[in-house]
Parts: C-alpha cells; sequence; structure tokens
C-alpha cells in the first residue's frame, strides 16, 4: 500500500496519523509540506525514523525539496524520488491512500 502524505507535519497531524496507519512493506511518499518532516533535525524526525525502523518505506518528492531547499537535508533512511519514480509508486502498488 501507498501512502502519499501533502500536509506540513508542523499545522497537522496528518503524518501522525498516516505513520499510525501504515504497516511493515507499506510504502510512504511525502510531497509538498510534508517533506519537511523528511529532513534531518525536523521535529518529526523520530516519527519518520520509527517509521523506518518498524519496516515502513519512507520516500520524498525531491522536486518539493528543491523547492523549499531542502534536497541536501535528507535524513537517512528516506529515498529521494522524482516524478517517474512518483509514478513507479503508483503503479506498483495497488492500494493508494492520500491523507488529507
Amino acid at each position: 500500500m501507498l501512502h502519499i502524505v501533502n500536509k506540513s507535519p508542523g499545522e497537522r497531524s496528518t503524518l501522525a496519523s498516516c505513520l499510525a496507519h501504515a504497516r511493515p512493506g507499506h510504502c510512504v511518499l511525502l510531497i509538498e509540506d510534508a517533506v519537511y518532516a523528511a529532513t534531518k533535525g525536523h521535529a518529526a524526525g523520530a516519527q519518520v525514523a520509527k517509521a523506518l525502523g518498524g519496516g515502513v518505506k519512507v520516500y520524498v518528492l525531491t522536486p518539493d525539496l528543491e523547492a523549499r531547499a531542502r534536497a541536501g537535508a535528507v535524513a537517512d533512511g528516506v529515498v529521494q524520488v522524482d516524478y517517474k519514480g512518483f509514478v513507479d509508486l503508483v503503479t506498483q502498488n495497488p492500494r493508494v491512500q492520500s491523507w488529507l
């Protein structure tokens, strides 16, 4: 299953809700303002690290990182993807949940 999160973890609890439902083998893709959670030193970093340690794969959309000048600060274990990678994740996962 692919979970897509686009809201900033500093403004909404969307990421926390998503990660509470994500299971080992699931994928979480952070886009738009959610990409901040994938960067070193962010307050949501512990949640992301816990998910990674629990077998959840965490991805972040590189163009959104670049738009926010955070491309060089991606946390360990988080995989960067471009738009093609985004499409690949959608096609590889039979179920997709967008978290609003």
